[in-house]
């Protein structure tokens, strides 16, 4: 059997509003969260990775250190979470025409490499979304089918994954990444992760 095509979308084209400054950039272990996220996706077994970007742009590009990474613009990340994860899936397809993508954000400081390259393998039991949980919950990194595009480009909004995860859980796999409920929305939060450093 031929290896599936992979691609990953990293979603990081938000203004932080409730965070103040853009999230992309703060530093945790010597690098910014979105050097961290590109990093990760880059080592991983993915085949192929784009990144998201609206607001902020011309300070996040400065700090982007990857010559690698795929960089598509939504000019209407006000909008919400649905359209950039729409152009990071166009993109892809044109460029992979993946049979799978798996959509992470830059505000998980805990996703690894390791955690993409085992829902990758959790996609080889042929269930056609494979999400993380934590914390009670499904969510993201979360890896889709080709067969879930469709309703990928469907959602509106601020309407994210989880709305596609929780319509199809009779065929969705799960990986545990209790550290998932760590993200970074608001000063506190990164507050918290940097004592905890």
């Amino acid at each position: 059997m031929k290896p599936l095509k992979t691609g990953i979308i990293i979603l990081a084209a938000g203004s932080s509003s409730r965070l103040g400054q853009p999230k992309q950039l703060l530093k945790y272990k010597g690098k910014s969260l979105i050097q961290m996220t590109i990093d990760t996706a880059i080592k991983s077994r993915a085949d192929t990775c784009v990144l998201v970007l609206g607001a902020n742009l011309e300070l996040i590009l400065k700090e982007i250190r990857n010559s690698k990474i795929n960089i598509v613009i939504n000019n209407n990340w006000q909008n919400g979470m649905a359209s950039g994860m729409q152009i990071g899936l166009a993109f892809l397809e044109k460029k992979l025409a993946p049979d799978q993508v798996i959509l992470i954000l830059c505000d998980q400081p805990f996703v690894d490499s390791e955690l993409i390259n085992n829902i990758i393998n959790q996609a080889e039991s042929g269930k056609g979304i494979i999400a993380c949980h934590y914390n009670g919950t499904l969510g993201v990194p979360a890896l889709f089918s080709r067969k879930y595009f469709q309703e990928l480009r469907g959602l509106i909004g601020s309407e994210g994954a989880k709305k596609v995860i929780y319509a199809h859980q009779d065929d969705l796999g799960k990986v545990d990444f209790p550290d998932g409920a760590i993200d970074i929305d608001t000063p506190d939060d990164y507050k918290k992760l940097t004592i905890e450093d």
